[in-house]
């Protein structure tokens, strides 16, 4: 009888919660609720800890070159058509890159916002993909915590910003992040070509320092909002999320800069592997 009543608390709470969802989002790929991604999720991290290291124990690597050439790819010119939309609704034609509010209305630009914001997410089921290709290449040492929790929290947490807020000051670090994959994964789709193109890869020293500006970028994006007054965006919850998140990896990047460069030591191996193998997602 308890747990009963505790369930249905449970459900009545839920129902209370999600009645303040965007209705424009009805109809989308997996934003009915939370739980078909989170069942997604753990999939993943259970194939990728687990179940696919077990399979690939006693077999020889997969040769996955030509699909990794098509798949990285296929992520810039994602990429590429995501920065677009996340300009082209918002941030090149109006926002002011401080105080932007979720515009819930049903015009043009509010609406292509939504497409944007949701297409954002799903990519990042799409990404997944990076952490599978390890396991079947048997590539182990890179499927450390940090990239398995990074590609897991992201499109959890994405789901909620695009059920509740697409739009406004959350989508910056989207749009960021977007930009910099652009220049990341055409990186690794040169590299997936083979050694007669490895000459044209030497940008690679600068990859940190993209990932870094990154990070600085956002962390001081979303800052702003606590020094601002009345500023009425609407999940102010939302904004210490993605605020804590890209302070934690900006602090991760700049340990790894002072390793690699300052110091002039080779970093540790659970940074060199957990971050500059995280395609900076």
């Amino acid at each position: 009888m308890a747990l009963g009543n505790l369930t249905s608390k449970a459900v009545s709470l839920y129902d209370e919660w999600i009645k303040d969802a965007d209705p424009r989002v009805e109809g989308y790929p997996l934003m009915a609720s939370p739980f078909p991604q989170t069942m997604i999720i753990a999939a993943y991290i259970y194939f990728v800890t687990y179940l696919g290291p077990k399979f690939m124990e006693n077999k020889k690597p997969f040769d996955l070159r030509q699909l990794m050439v098509l798949y990285n790819f296929g992520v810039v010119a994602l990429s590429i058509y995501m920065t677009y939309e996340f300009l082209m609704s918002g941030w090149a034609t109006g926002y002011s890159y401080r105080c932007d509010i979720v515009d819930y209305s049903r015009s043009p630009m509010a609406l292509r916002m939504v497409r944007v914001c949701w297409l954002y997410y799903f990519s990042k089921f799409i990404e997944l993909l990076d952490t599978v290709f390890f396991v079947l290449r048997k590539k182990n040492g890179q499927v450390t915590f940090l990239h398995v929790f990074h590609h897991s929290i992201m499109p959890w947490t994405w789901w909620f910003g695009v059920k509740f807020a697409p739009g406004g000051l959350g989508t910056f670090h989207g749009m960021i992040n977007a930009i910099v994959h652009v220049i990341m994964y055409t990186y690794y789709a040169l590299s997936s070509l083979g050694p007669s193109f490895h000459k044209y890869l030497w940008w690679k020293k600068h990859m940190t320092s993209i990932q870094l500006i990154q990070f600085i970028m956002v962390t001081c994006h979303i800052g702003q909002i606590y020094f601002m007054d009345n500023c009425p965006y609407q999940y102010p919850i939302f904004m210490f999320i993605i605020g804590l998140y890209g302070l934690v990896f900006l602090i991760l990047f700049l340990h790894f800069w002072y390793h690699a460069y300052t110091k002039g030591k080779r970093p540790p191996k659970s940074i060199k592997n957990g971050i500059s193998k995280n395609k900076a997602e």
